[in-house]
This record gives C-alpha cells, structure tokens and sequence, in this order.
C-alpha cells in the first residue's frame, strides 16, 4: 500500500516512519455506489481518505437534503476529522456516489498521528480552506442567485464531482438538494434548456459548457 501512487502523493512529505504507521494502520475498503457510510449520530471510527470515487456529504432538514460538500478523489472528510476533537459523533451523513474506493484511518490513531507527526496537520489546513471556500459558493448561491442559476451550478458540481457529462440525476433529487420542489426544478430546468445550456436526454442531464457554469 505504501508505494502507491495516491499514497506517495497524498503522505510520501511525511517521511518513512509515518508511511510504516500508515502501513500497520491504514484500511482500504471498496464502496459501492449508495451505500450509506456514515450517518446523524452515529460514532465515526475512521477519517476517510479517497482514493478514487465520489462521496456526498450533507444533512437532513424535514426529508430535505442540504449538501454541504462532495468529497473527490484525494480528498478528506472534514467534517470527520473534525468530530474526534469533540465526542466523534457525526453531525453529517455521508452517501458514496459511485463505486468508490477510500483509504480508512482509525480516529484514535489519528489522535497519536497529530503530536508524532505534526506536519499532518497541513493536510487538514487544506482541506479546511477548500471546504470552506464551498461552503461561501453555497451561500452566495442562496442568497444572491436566482434558482435557475443555482440549479445549472448544482449540476455542473455534480459534473465536476463524477467526471461524468451528462450525468444520471433526477429533478427530484436536484430539488431535494436545493430545498425546492420536484415541479418548480422541472420547470427551471425545461426553461435553461430552451435557452441552449442543457440537454436533457436518457443518457442523463448534459451541461453545455460554457464560462459562467462553475465546475468546482
């Protein structure tokens, strides 16, 4: 596992003796596509590293989904690692998108990994900045976007978070993310593709890349 491309990349700075740790430690685990990793309250008792796949975390508000970030190839959860300097209990809920793969560390490991190896932290710092930098897009989507725009960047997130273009999603589960409902994100999306940025197909939702689209 060591000599592996997304090992050597993500923790080769970090030096032979935590590649060893890392070695006794660490689990890859293969994850299907819409399996439920982690939800509300439950213990968290990894902090996932992805190799390679997608994974959705959000929260639950009355049935509704409010995403709060995709977690792409190399990526952490922040939201996990955060919880273990609390009770380790997670406040989020965290679906794979596809077939994923993901390098799992033991928190309590971690823990120990933080005073032996302080320099990991710097992971953690970069993924705080990216994450938060989301989360301002969220907002200003919400507050200062019209809904048309909010579902034409949802989908290009999804996009940029798969790979995939057109990508499979249902009106219903564009609206479910946005807070809205199933009839309004139909009709936002019949109008964006009358004005030439979708196509609609089996195949799925295609974006027509254009500038103004943010693929994040």
């Amino acid at each position: 596992m060591v000599n592996s491309p997304f090992v050597v990349n993500k923790f080769g700075f970090l030096g032979n003796e935590f590649l060893a740790a890392l070695q006794q430690h660490g689990i890859i685990s293969d994850i299907k596509a819409k399996t439920e990793i982690i939800r509300e309250g439950q213990k968290n008792k990894y902090v996932p590293f992805l190799i390679k796949g997608s994974i959705k975390v959000f929260t639950l508000n009355d049935g509704r989904e409010l995403i709060y970030y995709y977690i792409k190839e190399n990526d952490s959860c922040l939201m996990t690692f955060s919880s273990i300097f609390t009770d380790y209990t997670s406040r989020v809920y965290a679906i794979a998108e596809e077939d994923s793969e993901a390098l799992l560390i033991p928190v309590s490991v971690i823990h120990d990994w933080l005073i032996r190896f302080p320099e990991i932290n710097k992971l953690f710092y970069r993924e705080y900045d990216r994450r938060f930098s989301e989360v301002m897009n969220m907002v200003n989507d919400a507050v200062f976007h019209r809904l048309d725009k909010r579902v034409l960047n949802y989908i290009g997130q999804q996009i940029s978070a798969t790979g995939k273009n057109p990508i499979k999603i249902t009106h219903r589960e564009i609206a479910n993310s946005l807070g809205t409902s199933r009839e309004v994100v139909s009709r936002v999306l019949k109008k964006i593709e009358s004005d030439g940025e979708i196509l609609q197909t089996k195949e799925g939702i295609k974006i027509i890349v254009n500038e103004d689209v943010r693929l994040i």
